[in-house]
């Protein structure tokens, strides 16, 4: 397998989707809490990005081995094992590698802080998994957009915020003396959450305007997904909302003073942002118009990202 084979079975273009939560993260310990980890950030980038690229893998894998519709632009484009006559036994080898790799930095970073990196990560590596495998899984019913959006838009900002502050008795559970020991600060989880709304409602959109494009190849297929169920419709109008309340959640940042006055500059790409919204309505193409969900998850998150380094400045 080629570097461009394999780059394109793990479609390293839409990782942009993990780093971003974990840069927000990373800024959002700098800005409130003023810590920065540099091994601990390394050891979760690199445990974070190869999993990513394996869920990929996974997922591209189960729709070359389930497919029933084999011919159109999403399967013969962006399947990498049809594109480029990949034998299934290879990226199953290269899933299996990656997986190993992933699991062990995990461990690593597991060793070098708590066990709360531990229980969230193996929450991320099931859902992950389980995401693309098994009997029925969540990216063939209507739940996808719920499990992406939550996993990668909370729990990587929670992680990349966690492993600078994994010693400030945040979160953490203990065994003391055969009692068990649980430790939570409510106000700066809710900080987290609240930080993460922009990215929760991106991620989810990505994958949301993905199924509305392939709403006709998934029900061949038998992917059942929250648009074959609600209907283009509702689907289009969940899309468009899910954006402002990516807004919204920012808005409440800064008055609950979780987020720096300077995040209301995001309010700025607003009407970019509204513009792609409005052509994702007039057209749904998986060739032409689902790239605006990339697009508009970018502008808004990256410009929210520069927003906190210009807290953290002044």
């Amino acid at each position: 397998m080629g570097i461009i084979s394999f780059l394109k079975l793990v479609e390293i273009q839409t990782k942009v989707a993990s780093v971003i939560p974990y840069i927000v993260g990373t800024a959002f310990a700098l800005y409130k809490f003023d810590n920065f980890n540099t091994k601990n950030a390394i050891l979760l980038f690199l445990s974070m990005i190869i999993f990513d690229m394996t869920v990929t893998a996974i997922n591209n894998y189960v729709d070359y081995i389930k497919a029933i519709k084999k011919e159109g632009f999403g399967y013969e484009e962006h399947n990498a094992i049809t594109k480029y006559g990949l034998k299934p036994k290879t990226v199953l080898g290269i899933i299996i590698g990656m997986l190993i790799l992933s699991a062990s930095l995990g461990i690593i970073l597991f060793l070098n802080t708590n066990i709360i990196i531990l229980l969230v990560g193996l929450v991320c590596f099931t859902i992950g998994i389980f995401y693309s495998f098994g009997p029925i899984p969540i990216s063939r019913t209507p739940f996808g957009e719920i499990f992406s959006g939550v996993t990668m838009g909370f729990f990587i900002t929670f992680l990349a915020v966690y492993i600078h502050i994994f010693d400030k008795e945040i979160l953490n559970i203990s065994i003391l003396e055969g009692n068990l020991k649980l430790i939570i600060n409510l106000k700066v989880i809710m900080s987290i959450f609240i930080i993460s709304i922009p990215l929760i409602v991106g991620i989810a959109n990505i994958m949301l305007a993905n199924n509305i494009c392939d709403m006709e190849d998934d029900f061949i297929n038998r992917r059942f997904t929250l648009p074959i169920y609600i209907g283009k419709e509702n689907a289009l109008n969940i899309f468009k909302y899910l954006y402002y309340i990516g807004f919204v959640g920012i808005i409440i940042g800064v008055i609950l003073k979780v987020l720096p006055i300077t995040s209301l500059l995001v309010l700025l790409v607003f009407i970019p942002i509204n513009k792609n919204i409005k052509l994702f309505y007039t057209v749904q193409s998986k060739k032409d118009t689902f790239v605006l969900a990339v697009k508009n998850f970018v502008l808004l998150n990256v410009t929210y990202i520069f927003t906190i380094l210009l807290g953290i400045l002044f």
